[in-house]
């Protein structure tokens, strides 16, 4: 006498987007799982249709091979990213022109390079630098300028004509055009890279101006002008 067939169904759709997920997209484990119970409690007599079988191991091969290529890709991406950190890292020692207003002088009355951006032509600009403390040591009217990038020298001496001790300075960028409207400035600065971190998940640039800015924001690299 054979016992009574459990009439439990099994799950139906054992599709990859099944509504055991609620919708969602379904891992090569719970698609096994979700397998075997299915196998567990069909009717013996009643089989599952085997096209619907031979579909489903399908889904669950694409899915083995697409979880396949991800992890390549990821090994991929960690080794590109460690062969992008050592390129930044050969930064340190070298001159880079980053965005940023921060410049450095010697104390030395040589001349400090600024450069900036204008977004459009301007009538009047003035350059205006301060010390760590905040204190105003030097204005520069620049005079009108073109759209484009401007460069000029501070002579690192202050507005009485006396040379400024060797610091970090702030640099500030104001432009007016015709009609007095403020024009937009973009700022740069040059120091040496003094070291790079990567603790915040992006290469940072530390100079020795004091600046750090995200790698994205760098400019230029040179070589530091060797000394006489």
């Amino acid at each position: 006498m054979v016992d009574a067939v459990s009439t439990q169904s099994a799950p139906s759709g054992l599709g990859l987007g099944g509504s055991l997920t609620g919708g969602q997209a379904m891992g090569k484990d719970a698609f096994l799982k979700l397998l075997v119970a299915q196998l567990k409690n069909q009717d013996p007599l009643k089989p599952q249709d085997s096209s619907q079988f031979v579909a489903e191991l399908a889904q669950f091969s694409s899915l083995e091979q697409a979880m396949a290529i991800n992890d390549r890709l990821d090994v991929l991406a960690l080794q590109n990213r460690g062969l992008a950190n050592t390129e930044v890292a050969s930064l340190v020692g070298k001159n880079a022109t980053v965005r940023g207003s921060v410049v450095t002088s010697d104390g030395t009355g040589v001349g400090v390079p600024l450069s900036f951006g204008l977004g459009g032509n301007a009538d009047a600009v003035t350059v205006t630098v301060r010390n760590q403390a905040g204190e105003v040591v030097r204005t520069i009217e620049v005079g009108a300028k073109n759209q484009g990038l401007v460069k000029l020298q501070w002579d690192g001496r202050n507005d009485g004509g006396m040379i400024q001790p060797a610091g970090a300075y702030q640099i500030s960028i104001t432009a007016k055009d015709s009609a007095g409207n403020p024009v937009s400035v973009s700022q740069e600065t040059t120091g040496l890279v003094k070291s790079v971190s990567f603790d915040k998940g992006y290469p940072v640039l530390h100079l020795d101006n004091g600046v750090s800015v995200p790698v994205s924001d760098l400019l230029g690299i040179e070589l530091p002008k060797a000394k006489p």
